[in-house]
Parts: C-alpha cells; structure tokens; sequence
C-alpha cells in the first residue's frame, strides 16, 4: 500500500570508498548563539583526543565515538550527554557496514557531531552554515538542544525517503511475482535483508531518540520546549517503523506466493514431460519387439506384408504403435490432464 508521506525519491547512489582507498578526515567548527558545533567526518584519533581535552570527555566515550560497532545509547553526565545514533546507509554491499553511526557530545556550550560514511542531510547542513549566514542564524540561533533537533529531524526525514524506495521496490515486486517471464527470488531476498536492516536500526533510534527529547533540554533555552519538537520526530519514527512491520509482512505474502506459483509451474513442466514420456511407451515397445532377432509376423524371416502395397509392413506397424498412444492421449484429455 503507497502511502503519501513518502514521495520524494532517494537521491543518486554515490560510489563508497573501497578499503584500499584513504578516506580523509574533515573538521568543521560553526559558532552559534552561546556555543560552538563542531562536525568531524572520518575522524581520526588525534582530533578526537583533542577535543577529548578540550571538553573534558570521557575516554569510553572517545573509543566510542570512533568505534563502528557500537550499540545505539545515551549516557547523561552532569555537563554533557553522550548520544551514539544509528541510521541507514545509502546502499547496502557485501563488506560494508550495515548502518551509518552518529555520535553526539552535547552540552550548553558546545555540540560535537561525529560520524563516518555519508550522512548527507548532515553534511548538507554543515555545508549550507559555512555558505549562508541566515541559515546559520536560524539553526544556531537558539541553543545547542535545538541544533540537535534539526540535526535528528532532517536524519529522520531522509530515512522517510529511503522507506520511499522500499515502497516503491515492493509495487514492482508485487508486479514481478504474476509475470511468469520474470524471476523475483532474488529481487525478494535482496528486499527482506534492507527491510530487516532498516528494522534493527529504526526500533532502537525511536528509544534513543525520546530518552535524548528528555535529557537534552537542559541545553535548551527556557522557552523552548524540545519535547514538542522531538515528539514530532519519534512520530515519523513510529510511521517508518509501522510501514516497515507492513512491507516484512508483505514481503512474507509474496514470497509464499512467489513459492506456490514457482511450485505449479514446475509441476506443469514435469507433468506435461511425464505425459510425453508415456505416450512414447507404446512405440518404443512395437519397435524394441521388432527390433529383436527373432520371427515375427511381417518380419523378414516370414516374409514381409503385401497386401496394403510395398510398405504393408511399416503401416501396420505404425498404426500398432500409434493406436494406443492417442487411447491415451484422448483418457488424458477427458481427466483434464492436459488443461492449463
């Protein structure tokens, strides 16, 4: 079932940096109003270590922020929180991570955004700060609680696009299943894995998610009320998780039915061979007796049949060999054997 929240499509695909490739690091420091934002893609561990001096960070929480296998969390300190989020990667492939990390050092002064990978919205948003000024005003304009939002909304919003998608594949994979000239197995297969992946990373963002609501308006100003802004999150949150249940369902229908229609037309190919094979029975008989050495009516021994013309011999044979393979043929027929 389309839905209308989902209409914009995921951008182009880029190529990802293979692992013999070097992924430079990239740091960008924006001031905002009271604090700072820093944004760190591809870090290495200097940076970290530097900023881990700089504020005062716990060095779990530095391993952490540069880790990729890290399980989405908040842990709440008395000036800071730390948030590691997790969100799908623009493609899928063989060696590549399963979800693209975020790590977050917040507090009233400052706010630190670590990642690896693409997470466009957020590389978009940093980009748009550093080249208009309004924009930056707006976004950085109130506090550091506030700039998180955005950066979680415009994530969560992008995940919708991606959901699009998965939409989109499943219309056309419901349309693949009926045509018997396609081949969907793998098409379905390919689909549970993104559907499964996008569940694992959708159902602990919405927990990690409403816990950062609570705990990050304390770097918020007074008459800002970021649970109001974050509920409108974790309410795209649990319409991505919903429609997620729907297509792991749907996928479920259509691979059974994938199976069924796979199954019948086998068992259509077998029994229109079995048939084939059994009406060939009766002249491979005629013609295995006839090709022994021994005497037979009409063979060479006893002379051959003349009665009907020069090729007696043959014509009876055929009509012998003939005779009960179209018996069957019409039995077949009245059994329906031969139906569609």
């Amino acid at each position: 079932m389309k839905k209308e929240l989902f209409i914009s499509r995921l951008p182009h695909l880029r190529r990802h940096p293979q692992p013999t490739e070097i992924i430079q690091s990239k740091l960008e420091t924006i001031q905002g109003n009271g604090f700072t934002w820093t944004d760190i893609q591809n870090p290495d561990r200097t940076e970290i270590e530097k900023l881990g001096q700089m504020y005062n960070f716990n060095s779990l929480n530095l391993d952490d922020a540069i880790s990729k296998i890290q399980l989405a969390k908040i842990d709440n300190y008395d000036d800071h929180s730390f948030i590691i989020l997790h969100f799908p990667p623009l493609a899928l492939k063989r060696g590549m991570s399963r979800f693209n990390q975020l790590a977050v050092f917040i507090g009233k002064d400052h706010l630190v955004t670590i990642h690896y990978g693409e997470l466009k919205p957020l590389v978009e948003m940093v980009n748009h700060c550093k080249d208009d000024s309004q924009y930056r005003n707006e976004l950085l304009g109130k506090s550091s609680g506030f700039l998180l939002y955005k950066i979680v909304d415009a994530l969560v919003d992008d995940l919708l696009h991606t959901l699009r998608r998965i939409v989109e594949n499943l219309d056309e994979i419901e349309d693949d299943v009926f045509d018997e000239n396609k081949s969907t197995p793998k098409k379905i297969s390919l689909l549970r894995r993104e559907i499964t992946i996008l569940r694992r990373i959708v159902h602990p963002l919405r927990k990690t998610v409403l816990e950062t609501s609570k705990n990050t308006q304390r770097f918020s100003n007074p008459d800002d009320d970021l649970v109001i802004h974050f509920d409108d999150v974790i309410d795209h949150i649990d319409k991505v998780a919903e429609t997620l249940d729907e297509a792991k369902e749907t996928m479920e229908i259509y691979k059974d039915t994938d199976f069924m229609l796979s199954t019948e037309k086998s068992n259509k190919i077998l029994a229109t061979l079995t048939i084939i094979f059994t009406l060939t029975i009766p002249p491979t008989v005629v013609g295995a007796i006839y090709g022994m050495n021994i005497n037979l009516p009409g063979g060479i021994q006893t002379g051959s049949w003349t009665f009907l013309g020069e090729y007696t011999a043959l014509i009876i044979m055929l009509i012998i060999s003939m005779l009960p393979s179209a018996l069957m043929f019409s039995y077949f027929y009245k059994k329906k054997w031969l139906a569609d």
